[in-house]
């Protein structure tokens, strides 16, 4: 069964994440393509920027999620505690966002998460 997958990247008050779009977007694009993705989407919002990616199968995804290159990647994120949500969007969405859907951060998110 074919599955979206969502990387979200919140911006930092230091680096806003498009930044780190730009740095990554060709390295993630690259591993999705040459490990098995069917589709693929990036998109930027005013908190960040969302890569969604379609593969046929959980182990296609792990696979691609233990590349050197995606954890150097998602380590790489401007704010590496409150700002990187890996997840399986849920509900009706069944494909990469589009405008008014999918604009808002993650199902049961209001944006990033701040320490207490």
């Amino acid at each position: 069964m074919s599955d979206w997958w969502s990387i979200e990247v919140f911006d930092a008050s230091e680096l806003p994440a498009r930044r780190w779009k730009d740095s990554y977007q060709d390295d993630l694009t690259e591993a999705a393509l040459t490990n098995g993705a069917i589709e693929w989407a990036w998109h930027e919002h005013r908190y960040g920027v969302v890569f969604e990616v379609l593969f046929d199968s959980d182990e296609r995804w792990e696979a691609f999620r233990a590349l050197p290159a995606i954890r150097s990647a998602l380590d790489g994120v401007p704010d590496p505690v409150n700002g990187l949500i890996v997840y399986r969007p849920g509900g009706e969405r069944h494909g990469p966002a589009r405008a008014g859907r999918g604009a808002g951060p993650a199902p049961g998110r209001r944006g990033p998460a701040r320490a207490a």
